[in-house]
């Protein structure tokens, strides 16, 4: 596998389908890989559609070294520090809502700082939810909305892009509609995507595009993905990730991420 010839600077990636095994879990090959590659000045970034709670208690044992690129790239934390926001407005949240209202099995929530609102009763729904969303509330209606809202997360049983797209992508007009994982559909604003995020990142810290590597398995990944040379596709990526990243690694079952990285520090090392 071809590896850069300078150096990088940031690994960003994924969760879910990436980074995280189908158990949900980060493996200690990771961790023994990330303290290496830190060693050698090598920063971590984390892009997901997850809540950040969620996302830093995924990575607590490095918690506090990891750049957060959270909901989507609605939001960009660093040691509990606000980088980067982008939110929806409450005229926004009606639309959205009122447009996918009549389809009862679409769950909906409100992704919010802090916090994520939801009206759906299903209590299979609201135990799926709580492995996304460490901090969530049922509520009876978004009417008396009192959050900042990052982004509406949509959730089918099913397929997502059968399921749920058909009846949202009109919205694709106003705002970013994205199929992010086999059974959800994030909307945000325009600018909410993590391409957006990592981009602003990277121009804050001055790093080049060339200085990263960027993991991903799903469409909410692309915009990210295009923007370096350096962008691998997981072995389980969405037919459209494998055609946007230059490589393909293995799948996050057979931890492909790692399988890169332990590639990456042998070159450093032995450099």
């Amino acid at each position: 596998m071809k590896l850069p010839n300078r150096p990088i600077k940031y690994i960003v990636s994924d969760m879910d389908g990436t980074l995280l095994n189908n158990n949900h879990q980060v493996s200690t090959l990771f961790y023994d890989l990330y303290a290496r590659l830190k060693a050698h000045g090598v920063g971590f970034i984390a892009a997901s559609g997850r809540q950040y709670n969620s996302m830093y208690e995924k990575l607590a044992p490095i918690a506090e070294d990891v750049i957060f690129i959270a909901e989507n790239g609605a939001m960009t934390m660093h040691k509990d520090q606000l980088l980067h926001q982008c939110t929806l407005q409450k005229e926004d949240v009606s639309r959205i809502i009122d447009t996918i209202k009549l389809q009862e099995d679409i769950h909906s929530v409100l992704c919010c700082n802090g916090t994520a609102l939801t009206t759906s009763v299903s209590e299979r729904f609201l135990t799926y939810l709580s492995e996304f969303y460490i901090g969530h509330e049922q509520v009876k209606s978004y009417e008396d909305l009192r959050h900042t809202v990052l982004k509406i997360a949509l959730n089918h049983n099913g397929n997502a892009e059968e399921q749920i797209y058909p009846y949202v992508k009109s919205l694709e007009k106003y705002y970013k509609v994205k199929v992010s994982g086999n059974h959800w559909v994030d909307i945000s604003h325009v600018d909410a995507h993590k391409g957006f995020a990592l981009n602003q990142l990277l121009k804050d810290k001055g790093v080049h595009p060339e200085e990263i590597m960027v993991f991903g398995d799903f469409n909410n990944d692309i915009e990210m993905l295009e923007l370096t040379p350096w962008s691998y596709a997981m072995g389980n990526a969405h037919p459209n990730v494998v055609k946007t990243a230059r490589f393909q690694t293995l799948s996050n079952e057979e931890r492909g991420v790692e399988h890169v990285l332990l590639q990456l520090v042998q070159q450093i090392e032995g450099a």
